[in-house]
Order: C-alpha cells, then sequence, then structure tokens
C-alpha cells in the first residue's frame, strides 16, 4: 500500500460494548497489524445526552480483556494526535464549519424543535418524506431563506442555531467500499442532516471526518449501519478538500441473531440464553444486570477466534487461529457482504476446543480453588491429573468441578437408567469376583485392573458390553467419562476397591 495504513474504533460511551462492536475493533486491529500498520481508539462522546458513567471503562476494558490491545487512545496510552475523546476536541471543530459555511457547502439553521415537528408533520400529510433537504429548506428559518442582516442579529443575540450541509439537489455520490464496490446513493434520497451545533458540539457525521482527517486515517471499517451515511461522508471529504487524502471505506455486515431473521440484540442473548456483551454490565440508571463472556466462562482467545468467523473466513478448512494467524490470514477481501449469523452452539464449539489445548496444570488452579471450597485436601499432582481426564468432556474451565467432582467425592447415588438396564443377578456375582482379583494383585494400574475385570466377567460369562458402562457408574456413579481404567489408575487401588465395595452393598434393582 503506497500510505501507511492507520485505522480506528470509535465506540460511543452510551452503554456496554455490543459484541458486533468488539468484532468491528478486532477487524481494525487485525487489517492494521497485517499491514504494519496502527490501530487506534478514539471516543466519540459529542452527543452528551447520551453519555453513560462507566461505559468508556468498560469498552477500555472489553477490549483488554479480548486481546484487542490498540497502539495509541483511550485507556492505551497518547500518540501523535491527542486528545482521543472527542469531547476534549472540541475547539478545533469549529474552523471546518466556517470553512464549510463560506465555500457554501453549510448554512445556519434557525428553527425550532416545533417548526421541525409542524414542517414533518405537512410533508406526511402529502404523502412526502418529511426530510430538511433541498425543497423543503426553502421554507424554513436558515441563512438561505432569512436576509443576511437578520442572521447575523440571531447569531450576535445568541439565538440557538444547527449548522446543516447544504446538499445539491440531484447528484450521484459514488465511492467504493472494500468489502461492497462501488456503491451510487443520489443526494435527492439524503437530508441536510446537522453538522454543528450552537452549543459548539459537532455531530458524529462533522467530527468523525474531521478526525479521520486530521488522524491520518487511511481505511474506515465500520458497521453495516454507517453505510447510509458514508455519501454525505465523501461529500464533507470534498468539500473540506480532503478528497486527495480520504480513507478507503468497508462495511461490514450485521451480526444476525440465531434464527438469521434480524440484528442481533441483547434482548436475543437474554431469551436464548448466551451473552452478547465481553463483559458482565450492570446498567446505572436501571440497575439492570447483563451477562458477559468473561463471566460466562468463556477464554478470550476463543472469543476473538469465533468473532474473527462471524463475517470473515479464511479460504481454507481451518478454523483454530492463534492470534498471529488470524492477522496473517485477514483480509477483507474475504468479509461477507452479507449478514452473519450468530450460532451460540459454534461459540460453545470454539471455547471447547481452546479449554482442551489449556495446559492441565492451568486448569488445576481453577478447579483447585473448588476442591479448597469444599474442604478437601487433595495434591497439585492429582488435581492436575483429574484435570488432564475430564477436560475433554468439558465446554468451560468453570464445569470441571461439575463434571469431575466424583473423583474428590464418593458417589451416593448411580445413574438410575444405566442400572435399570445393566444391572442383573449376575451383577453382584461379577462385582465380588472383581474386588477379590485386584485385591489378590499386588500391582495396581490401568493395564491391570483392566485385567482383573476381563477374567472376572469371563468367569461368569458376561460381556464387556454388558458391564462396561455398569462399571463406570460403580466407580462414579454416573453414565459418561473419561477412560475407566485411567480414570480407576487415578483413583488408586484402596478408593476403586472401596468405591465398588460400596456400589455393591448400596445398588438395588
Amino acid at each position: 500500500m503506497d500510505r501507511r495504513v492507520r485505522v480506528r474504533f470509535a465506540p460511543s460511551p452510551t452503554g456496554a460494548l455490543h459484541i458486533g462492536g468488539v468484532r468491528t475493533a478486532l477487524y481494525n486491529y487485525l487489517f492494521a497489524k497485517k499491514h504494519g500498520g496502527d490501530f487506534l481508539i478514539r471516543i466519540e462522546d459529542t452527543d452528551q445526552t447520551r453519555y453513560v458513567p462507566g461505559a468508556e471503562d468498560y469498552i477500555i476494558e472489553a477490549l483488554k480483556w479480548v486481546g484487542i490491545i490498540a497502539d495509541e487512545g483511550v485507556g492505551f496510552g497518547d500518540g501523535p494526535h491527542a486528545p482521543y475523546r472527542q469531547s476534549e476536541r472540541k475547539p478545533m471543530y469549529r474552523q471546518y464549519v466556517m470553512q464549510l459555511i463560506d465555500a457554501g457547502y453549510a448554512y445556519y439553521a434557525f428553527d425550532t424543535a416545533e417548526e421541525l415537528d409542524a414542517m414533518r408533520e405537512r410533508l406526511k400529510a402529502s404523502n412526502v418524506d418529511s426530510k430538511y433537504d433541498a425543497i423543503t429548506r426553502m421554507a424554513m428559518k436558515n441563512s438561505l431563506t432569512l436576509p443576511e442582516d437578520e442572521v447575523k442579529r440571531r447569531l450576535d443575540a445568541g439565538n440557538p442555531y444547527v449548522v446543516r450541509i447544504k446538499l445539491p439537489k440531484k447528484e450521484d455520490v459514488k465511492f467504493h467500499d472494500e468489502i461492497r464496490g462501488w456503491v451510487n446513493i443520489n443526494t435527492a434520497q439524503m437530508d441536510d442532516k446537522v453538522l454543528f451545533k450552537s452549543d459548539g458540539m459537532p455531530t458524529y457525521h462533522l467530527a468523525n471526518v474531521v478526525d479521520d482527517y486530521l488522524m491520518n486515517i487511511s481505511h474506515v471499517i465500520r458497521g453495516e449501519e454507517w453505510l447510509p451515511s458514508a455519501p454525505l461522508h465523501v461529500l464533507l471529504y470534498r468539500y473540506l478538500g480532503w478528497e486527495d487524502v480520504m480513507p478507503k471505506f468497508a462495511h461490514l455486515p450485521l451480526l444476525l441473531k440465531p434464527e438469521g431473521n434480524g440484528k442481533l440484540s441483547k434482548r436475543d442473548g437474554d431469551r436464548l440464553g448466551f451473552p452478547v456483551f465481553p463483559l458482565e454490565w450492570k446498567d446505572p440508571a436501571t440497575g439492570e444486570l447483563s451477562s458477559g463472556y468473561r463471566e460466562s466462562g468463556y477464554l478470550p482467545e476463543a472469543v476473538m477466534n469465533l468473532l474473527a468467523f462471524l463475517g470473515w473466513n479464511p479460504g481454507t478448512t481451518q478454523e483454530i487461529f492463534s492470534r498471529e494467524e488470524l492477522v496473517e490470514a485477514f483480509t477483507l477481501d474475504r468479509v461477507s457482504k452479507s449478514g452473519a449469523k450468530f450460532d451460540q452452539n459454534k461459540a460453545k464449539w470454539f471455547n471447547q476446543q481452546y479449554v482442551r489445548h489449556t495446559p492441565d496444570k492451568v486448569l488445576a488452579e481453577s478447579l483447585k480453588k473448588d476442591v479448597l471450597a469444599h474442604n478437601l485436601n487433595y495434591s497439585d499432582e492429582y488435581i492436575t491429573k483429574v484435570c488432564g481426564l475430564i477436560k475433554e468432556k468439558i465446554s468451560f474451565i468453570k464445569e470441571l468441578w461439575e463434571i469431575g467432582n466424583y473423583f474428590f467425592v464418593a458417589p451416593t447415588h448411580y445413574d438410575e437408567s444405566v442400572i435399570s438396564k445393566r444391572w442383573n443377578d449376575k451383577s453382584p456375582l461379577v462385582l465380588q469376583d472383581l474386588i477379590q482379583l485386584v485385591r489378590g494383585n499386588e500391582a495396581f494400574d490401568a493395564a491391570s485392573f483392566e485385567v482383573n475385570y476381563n477374567e472376572a466377567l469371563s468367569k461368569n460369562g458376561v460381556s464387556n458390553k454388558e458391564f462396561l458402562q455398569l462399571l463406570r457408574v460403580c466407580l462414579s456413579g454416573i453414565a459418561g467419562g473419561p477412560p475407566i481404567f485411567e480414570m480407576a489408575q487415578l483413583f488408586g487401588k484402596e478408593v476403586t476397591l472401596e468405591r465398588l465395595q460400596d456400589a455393591l452393598s448400596n445398588i438395588k434393582k
């Protein structure tokens, strides 16, 4: 590329960060790292009425947890273009508004809220789109319709106003999107958006264009919901004389609810029982708590991996990618134009794969907390070996105790479905012989236990298929689990004998 890649993620601090926003940040991050460029965080807080306390900190913490680390910006250290909060950049926007007004590309509008409502009602009654545009603006109170001295009087008196862009009546605005190809929209479909308010705060449209220019942003990678605003931004670049350095645009596909019929929302997550936020979020206004991926037990590496695949594919069958592999493989031309359906089962699958690749010692640190919480005393070595045996059976680390507590506590109940199906008159005989054989065998490991087991089966004319699951239930109380003979080896000879004897004494069909 002939220009240094610089991209940004620019959220508004209006609440928790939706998982779609995290994906946008991830794609920006991957694109920057792929091309040896810069990734920055900018907080777009021009709309102070929607500001939510704590939201900014939440956004930064969420990105850091996932592993999306910016080179500069809010929460990551100042670079050459500080400050990175738009509210702190307020003084620098006015000059660009004045440049647009002086060039005839923008105008003052003094309409009150009531006058705007009345205009919309008139247009609605006439079955006309209710927008402030090249036609309707000439019937409103603005610097295009009022005498120059009246405009000056109103400004000098401090009358409230907004500055609107002056769009041409009918002009095609054409730009190339890196994902969608050429996009062409006529200004007849657009309205004269507000760029600036009398309180000195710019709207999103002006602020993001000015900031992207001043921060040397080379590519704007953002959600599909901003596609309708792109023609306005293209015109702003043109009117401000920055067309030669206008960034390239890439609008990402929507994240769809699991049914595929609409945009994924918090309500969908609540309804279907999965998080849509990276961290747990408590709304300061309502006190409502929303679950997050971190608190639900997802690993950050798994979240990064699953997010990468929500709208992008590598063009191969590979699904598990390290961060470095994602950087190497990521390209915008493999991002889909169509919406990406969120699949909760696939999300759990990704987490399961990462759990399986987590070192047993790391898993043991979590399981040990549960063991100690139950006032049990087991060695770190034993706990680590338990993790090695059962991690294939779990999707989340927090499930270790739930799935494997029988390694620490003898069963008091036995799976009824297995007992009713498998227990018969020969079962106690097999157990009696197995107990006797194990007691008489000095060696005890997986192999020797299996030999004793097969001998007890043979003596009583019982097949492995008939008794193997029953043996598992006798030892653990449940129908599924890791390899039985390895499990018994980890229990050790005495515990194995105790559990076989308990099963012999307590199981009644």
